[in-house]
């Protein structure tokens, strides 16, 4: 301790003083760093680069294996709601700037996620993949196909508007003005290349499949321990593959 004068100064004031800014710098970094590893991305494209990558005619049964192929729906293909593109799975966010005073945020006003069961067809055999949202037995991520805004200096397009009125969003506030809004949305199209990543279960075929001539079909499946993994993100396919399915 050092007397200044009518002040008293300590060793440790003096010390803290520099490492102050270095902690908060460190917990910021380790905040942001969290943050990014555990997103939903970071996730999938972690457990895929782990899971072992099988042509389906080689798949055993129980096996967790992960595939890259063509999506092909099933069923009557949904259709995206912006893009209006035939799809077998979409999820779409609004979001609305609000202001707090102190600053602004985004806040989710509208999140939906619809998909259906589809196949993945791998150099003429196919997979079916079935997933389920109560309970959900899959984790995904989809990149951002589409996306548009609208603000007070920038009037929604007719397209836009549309879809906020399907949604009860109405475009403009109180006052008349444009409201701050953005859209994204990502869909696995029909005839998209993607990767899922399951456990292979062997299942005999009720109805044929066109071009497929055989009596059995793999399927997908979760169980207790290992989710569904659905994603459509480059870093997760195979080109040599892709240019031979």
């Amino acid at each position: 301790m050092y007397l200044l004068g009518n002040h008293t100064l300590s060793i440790t004031s003096l010390t803290m003083q520099p490492i102050l800014p270095i902690i908060i710098f460190l917990a910021i970094g380790t905040i942001i760093f969290c943050v990014y590893y555990f997103s939903t991305k970071q996730v999938v494209l972690r457990k895929l680069a782990k899971t072992r990558r099988k042509p389906i005619a080689g798949l055993k049964t129980n096996e967790f294996v992960k595939i890259h192929g063509k999506a092909l729906h099933v069923q009557e293909s949904l259709i995206a709601p912006f893009s209006k593109r035939p799809c077998v799975f979409y999820t779409i966010k609004i979001e609305r700037r609000v202001n707090t005073g102190k600053g602004s945020h985004w806040k989710t006003i509208v999140e939906e996620e619809r998909i259906q069961d589809f196949f993945l067809k791998q150099q003429g055999s196919y997979a079916v993949v079935k997933p389920e949202k109560h309970p959900k037995n899959y984790i995904s991520y989809l990149v951002v196909d589409s996306k548009t805004s609208s603000g007070t200096f920038k009037d929604p397009t007719p397209e836009f508007e549309a879809l906020l009125q399907s949604y009860h969003v109405n475009p403009s506030n109180i006052f008349g003005f444009n409201q701050p809004l953005r859209y994204k949305e990502g869909i696995i199209e029909i005839g998209e290349y993607i990767t899922v990543a399951g456990i292979a279960k062997w299942k005999t075929l009720s109805k044929p499949i066109p071009e497929y001539s055989y009596s059995k079909i793999v399927a997908l499946e979760s169980s207790e321990k290992e989710k569904l993994i659905i994603t459509d993100h480059p870093k997760a396919s195979d080109r040599y593959l892709k240019q031979n399915i």
